[in-house]
């Protein structure tokens, strides 16, 4: 029986996580009640009880949080943005190489860099973009990524838009990691916005395949994507997507992570695209996964596929 306590479970990401544990026999849930969850000696106690914690918390009381462990032996798992390129934690996407199974502290990916990273990571690596090229993302999510406040405003009518950019001051919290992880020289220029939809996300990385070095090509780019997520049940390429439109709410409700590589009739131009819920691999699923592996349980279980 592995021990889980879920500290900050009443956010957005708590509860997504808390779903998709429930009812699982080999877990043993430390649940704290509304008057004790904000007590820090209560909060230590189950901290300290707990085989695996999970943080859904700001960063700074994930901070505290791992403060609080005083025992060897408590694994965890932080959904802030806390520890992403902190050293002595391991970054908590296995699926690109991180060894998640043997870590005692990990760092949950952001959401915005699961979809980047997914896409960037292996071509680097392989050297059909070069670590030193100029990288830029665009990306739009649903408002829940935003946490209770947006969705209120969103779901009020306190804000009647369809769509907005912002982090306009070009400072947002995910481009260490996404620069980090993915081994460039640069940070990447990171253009985020957030759409008038309860979940879903879409991550896309635009080519100038005419202008690099190598001129790579859209189907080198498959290969080595395909390649580096054979036989995963949650990352995989579509290679023929022939609609006319991606849609955000693509991977909506599950815990999926779709790529795409599409290219222009000349091969001057390439698009790397990324769907995933903002919810789902990109937080909630994630930290399971993670939780998973760590306990040596199936990967997928509890997962939305």
């Amino acid at each position: 029986m592995t021990r889980v306590f879920i500290d900050g479970g009443h956010g957005t990401t708590g509860l997504e996580i808390a779903e998709r544990l429930a009812g699982r026999p080999e877990l043993e849930m430390i649940v704290l009640d509304d008057a004790r969850r904000k007590e820090t000696a209560a909060r230590k106690e189950a901290l300290n009880a707990a085989d695996i914690v999970i943080l859904c918390l700001p960063d700074d009381a994930a901070r505290e949080a791992v403060s609080l462990i005083d025992n060897n032996t408590t694994r965890v798992i932080d959904a802030s943005t806390a520890h992403r390129t902190a050293s002595g934690w391991t970054y908590g996407f296995p699926e690109i190489g991180f060894d998640v199974a043997a870590s005692k502290r990990v760092s949950n990916p952001g959401c915005y860099p699961t979809g980047f990273l997914a896409l960037v990571k292996p071509l680097v690596a392989a050297g059909l973009i070069p670590a030193d090229w100029p990288i830029t993302v665009n990306a739009v999510s649903g408002y829940s990524g935003g946490g209770k406040a947006m969705i209120a405003e969103f779901e009020t009518g306190e804000t009647d838009t369809a769509w907005r950019a912002y982090a306009l001051g070009l400072g947002h919290k995910h481009v260490p990691e996404m620069q980090q992880h993915a081994g460039l020289a640069h940070p990447p220029l990171f253009a985020p916005s957030v759409a008038a939809t309860h979940r879903g996300m879409i991550v896309e990385v635009p080519l100038l395949a005419a202008a690099m070095p190598n001129k790579p090509s859209a189907s080198a780019m498959r290969d080595v994507i395909e390649a580096q997520y054979e036989g995963s049940k949650i990352v995989r390429l579509i290679r023929d997507f022939d609609e006319g439109a991606l849609h955000i709410e693509h991977c909506a409700d599950t815990d999926r992570l779709d790529l795409f590589v599409f290219e222009s009739k000349d091969a001057s131009h390439i698009r790397l695209v990324a769907a995933l819920d903002n919810l789902g691999k990109g937080a909630g699923g994630a930290a399971v996964q993670n939780l998973n592996l760590m306990a040596g349980f199936e990967e997928t279980s509890g997962l939305r596929l």
